[in-house]
């Protein structure tokens, strides 16, 4: 049995949630999505609470059930509350910028990387080391901060790059002489 699948996710206030089939939308303060599930799970909704349940025995039912729980979980905590994704850039004259839609990154290139901003997307960059990507979608927000962490992943010499806030770079010992 699914022990993330058996909770049900409840719907906070200020957010309107339709249930249609298999699909469910959410609306929002900070806008609206919508998930669809897979055939072998299916969603009800009673008392502000939305459940998800296995509709067979099968082991492919078994596995969607908490996959298509945590979707709706991010469905809903996105529209309500929205996802940060923090950033920071470590190395002499690395830094970032947001102008305009665009982030600039400067990574010790020959030219600068302009980065667009996608619809729905709010960044910011408080210091010129740190970026935050804000926005409903957890999974859009993750492979936002993948594409940027790959223009120069932190290298294990000296810890250089763009890296997750919460990544702990392991290093390497230098030559010897």
């Amino acid at each position: 049995m699914s022990r993330i699948g058996k909770a049900p996710v409840t719907v906070p206030q200020g957010v309107e949630v339709k249930l249609d089939g298999q699909t469910i939308t959410a609306k929002g303060k900070l806008g609206q999505g919508s998930v669809t599930l897979v055939d072998d799970v299916s969603a009800e909704m009673k008392d502000g609470n939305i459940s998800v349940q296995p509709r067979s025995e099968s082991r492919r039912a078994r596995n969607m059930w908490g996959t298509s729980r945590t979707q709706v979980n991010n469905l809903i905590h996105g529209v309500a509350e929205g996802f940060t994704q923090n950033l920071e850039i470590i190395g002499v004259g690395y830094r970032a910028a947001v102008q305009g839609k665009e982030l600039v990154l400067q990574l010790g290139y020959t030219h600068d990387i302009k980065y667009p901003i996608p619809a729905g997307v709010t960044m910011k960059t408080e210091k010129p080391t740190t970026i935050a990507i804000l926005g409903p979608n957890k999974q859009q927000i993750g492979q936002i901060a993948a594409e940027i962490r790959a223009f120069r992943p932190p290298e294990p010499y000296k810890g250089k790059g763009v890296k997750y806030a919460t990544e702990t770079i392991i290093r390497k010992e230098g030559k010897k002489k």
